[in-house]
């Protein structure tokens, strides 16, 4: 029995039970820094599991994207196509290079950006489109790398939400020039911060390699290609350390059963609010049948704003956290000095409003989502259900 002044939070980090373990062998080795023996080890699996030409540890996805628009040398004058139902980093990335922001409405069935509305917004100054896979879910990369390809545009995937989810028997940040992942503590599978970058175009590794070590060619010397090393390009500290690695080893050796768990929880949900659909009180997640999710969050489309609202406030009056997802880029302070204003992007705005994301961790117990959808149908019905 869940007690109401019980807390259930929003999200609450999980353990395959080798962290430690592996923290301290990594601490024990004497080097803990950038590159070390559990980074190579983390990238040598991702590369199998994924097969990927090339995957880097970054120090957070922000970082991923942000050296991904180093490797496209992205500048002033140059556009980029993106949605505005995304997190800043994905905008930050390019901006900090000089190149604006063209925002695309989503699809109102997967919240991705909606494919048949990024051709009319190319223009001479299009360099590159930013698909962002939201929840988990894949957006439409045929579509999308059918137009790059026709208009000679580099993608670049956020797969923030996205690690070991697929498209077509593809794993999302495979298909794209980059993708870009994170392992931060909300994610999936997780070190508290921590990113990868995915390099699927032979011509970028190199390059990569040097920008992310601070512009020297140093990962040549510690493979003995070279005596010594030194600054040959730009470049920042993209290397997170080797503790964080060791910790990240733990969870990405379980990728699949994590998953599995993750499904369990999504098909809970799934099936507890299915009557709610059905009465229209709200509409739940889309998984296009060309998708494999990972299952990365859970979220209920309400049918006002003001129902949203109200509800996140019932739930944290019964100790759950409940919360709303993205503001609109597009109509945020900084959006509206590119230009954008409220109006522009329909759908984004409507389900902006209307998006609610429940408890979603793999920790969380059966009695727990048991009381997260009676307290939601409680709400939303006014009277008291029992949830199976």
């Amino acid at each position: 029995m869940i007690e109401k002044s019980s807390k259930i939070p929003f999200n609450k980090p999980s353990f395959t039970g080798a962290e430690l373990d592996y923290i301290s062998k990594a601490v024990l080795s004497g080097k803990i820094s950038g590159d070390g023996t559990f980074a190579k080890m983390c990238h040598e699996l991702l590369e199998k599991k994924f097969n990927a030409k090339k995957i880097l540890l970054t120090t957070s996805c922000t970082h991923a994207l942000e050296l991904a628009s180093l490797l496209l040398d992205l500048k002033e004058g140059d556009e980029v196509i993106v949605p505005s139902y995304t997190f800043v980093s994905t905008v930050n990335a390019f901006i900090l290079r000089g190149a604006k922001p063209i925002f695309v409405d989503i699809r109102l069935d997967t919240k991705n950006i909606d494919e048949n509305l990024i051709e009319e917004k190319i223009t001479k100054n299009t360099k590159a489109i930013f698909p962002v896979h939201y929840a988990g879910v894949a957006c439409d990369m045929d579509r999308i790398k059918e137009i790059a390809k026709r208009y000679n545009l580099f993608i670049v995937e956020d797969a923030a939400q996205g690690v070991n989810a697929k498209y077509k028997n593809q794993y999302l940040g495979t298909m794209g020039t980059f993708g870009c992942y994170s392992f931060h503590e909300t994610k999936n599978f997780m070190c508290g911060e921590g990113g990868a970058i995915v390099i699927n175009d032979e011509r970028f590794i190199e390059r990569a390699e040097i920008i992310r070590e601070k512009g020297t060619n140093r990962s040549k010397f510690f493979r003995g290609e070279i005596d010594k090393y030194t600054w040959v390009d730009i470049g920042s500290s993209f290397l997170p350390s080797d503790v964080l690695a060791a910790f990240l080893y733990a969870q990405l050796e379980n990728m699949d059963s994590i998953n599995s768990v993750r499904k369990r929880i999504y098909d809970k949900y799934l099936h507890g609010f299915a009557d709610l659909e059905t009465k229209g009180s709200i509409a739940l997640p889309f998984i296009p049948k060309d998708c494999i999710s990972n299952y990365h969050m859970f979220y209920i489309l309400l049918n006002s704003e003001l129902e949203r609202n109200a509800l996140i406030q019932h739930l944290k009056g019964n100790g759950i956290d409940g919360v709303f997802h993205y503001v609109p880029l597009h109509s945020s302070p900084m959006g509206l000095k590119f230009g954008y204003k409220n109006g522009d992007l329909p759908i984004t705005e409507d389900v902006s409003k209307r998006l609610l994301r429940l408890p979603f961790y793999n920790g969380i117990s059966e009695e727990e989502q048991i009381y997260i959808i009676n307290q939601v149908k409680s709400y939303l019905l006014g009277k008291k259900v029992l949830a199976v």
